[in-house]
């Protein structure tokens, strides 16, 4: 790895214990779901949505925050907490303003040099620090966790008036009511008085202020007036969240919530990952097969069932979901990824080369995924390829963090590996950058 990760080594060394407790949560369809909201602010904002990624902390606080020029990191918690789609795209608004006024280039600028996976594992260490207590790797690359932490990612009271400002007027453009980032802050009005050991990580690294939440107000005034209501937005926000709680919350309290009557494309979505989790697969796929019917074309209820049939070890049903919904979505690697797993399920020769197959098409689309990584380990080692198995666990390893784990696998794999092959060359990519970062 080049030394334009020189930045990343040391914040992945600081914080790769935090990174370890923490993790992101990987699905097709509340990622689909956040790029839809964050696709109308990306282009008020000047950005390409398509180079823009919104990615979710599994994480029951409340935190949003950019650590890099493309990606956006939301805790699960502030996604199950806020109320609209509007106030989603208001935090996004509000993050993409940072990236936009330079605020995390000025700090941060070597970051965009992040590109294997083992770069991928440096960038997500940082980001989880946010979500956990680095405490215990105080001192290790960049003096006090605490001085670290305000050091990279603390802003000034002057960058969030400018993000404020600024997301105010891309949600304008986009159609979108800016009191949405009022209603938001609202949510955190009081928390300065708390001590920071009770305060949620937003407020730590967001300051704020009357003063603030009182120019808030006064921005969405000045710019408020065009907005217009979008249901798909909030279809979108209401199958995202739907989904979250669903999968994070007891199946019971999501069961009590949904009313009865309710006949909604997420209340069906919802009782059927409820009754799956207690489990009860019959009531589960009677839901999610009423859904299905409903909307025969859309590949994450496809995707959502081949699970459910996956998890119940009804494996040919979910191979054959799993493909349908592959059809359907077909440039969404986590749902491709799914569709292996269900294929190593057969536990079959020829299900674990056709497994092996569509992983690998998963992983040249998204490379940082551990549970694809850990199931592509699976195919190769099935079929003997033993250093090939140890490069993907290499690399599952380094996209968690867990560097010392991924140096060993990496320089097994460069043993296995033909010298100068593609995988040998991966190996010593993540060999470099995880004993780099366990010095």
């Amino acid at each position: 790895m080049a030394a334009g990760i020189a930045l990343l080594l040391a914040l992945g060394m600081l914080w790769a214990p935090a990174a370890r407790a923490q993790g992101l949560i990987r699905d097709a369809e509340i990622e689909h779901a956040l790029r839809q909201l964050v696709a109308p602010v990306a282009t008020a904002a000047g950005f390409s949505a398509s180079q823009l990624r919104v990615m979710v902390i599994n994480d029951a606080s409340l935190n949003a925050f950019v650590i890099d020029g493309r990606t956006i990191f939301v805790h699960s918690g502030l996604l199950l907490k806020l109320d609209s789609a509007e106030q989603v795209q208001g935090v996004l608004a509000h993050e993409m303003a940072h990236i936009a006024n330079g605020h995390i280039t000025r700090r941060m600028a070597n970051l965009r040099g992040a590109q294997s996976a083992a770069g991928m594992g440096l960038l997500m260490s940082a980001a989880l620090a946010l979500s956990g207590n680095p405490q215990a790797a105080a001192g290790v690359a960049a003096g006090s966790s605490s001085s670290a932490q305000r050091l990279f990612f603390a802003h000034t009271r002057a960058e969030e008036a400018s993000a404020d400002q600024a997301g105010v007027r891309y949600m304008a453009r986009a159609g979108l009511d800016p009191a949405a980032m009022v209603d938001v802050l609202e949510i955190f009005r009081g928390q300065e008085a708390l001590s920071p050991g009770r305060q949620d990580p937003y407020v730590r690294t967001h300051p704020l202020t009357q003063d603030r939440l009182r120019a808030m107000r006064g921005f969405a005034a000045a710019y408020g007036g065009t907005a217009q209501a979008n249901p798909a937005a909030e279809y979108w926000f209401n199958r995202a969240q739907g989904k979250l709680g669903a999968f994070m919350q007891n199946p019971s309290y999501t069961l009590r919530r949904i009313k009865p009557s309710d006949t909604s494309d997420s209340a069906l979505m919802r009782r059927a990952i409820a009754y799956h989790r207690k489990p009860d697969a019959k009531a589960a796929l009677r839901e999610i097969n009423t859904l299905a019917a409903r909307r025969p074309s859309d590949g994450y209820i496809e995707e959502l069932r081949g699970q459910i049939l996956l998890e119940s070890r009804d494996f040919g049903g979910a191979v054959r979901s799993y493909q349908r919904a592959v059809q359907l979505a077909p440039n969404e690697p986590l749902i491709q990824a799914g569709y292996g797993r269900s294929l190593l399920a057969l536990d079959t020769a020829d299900g674990t080369r056709r497994a092996l197959s569509v992983l690998e098409q998963a992983r040249a689309r998204d490379p940082f995924d551990p549970r694809l990584l850990r199931d592509l380990a699976v195919a190769y080692a099935r079929l003997g390829n033993n250093g090939m198995a140890s490069l993907a666990t290499a690399e599952r390893y380094a996209v968690q963090g867990r560097f010392r784990d991924a140096a060993v696998h990496a320089e097994r794999a460069a043993g296995l590996l033909p010298h100068g092959s593609s995988g040998a060359l991966r190996a010593q990519d993540v060999l470099h950058t995880a004993r780099a970062a366990t010095q």
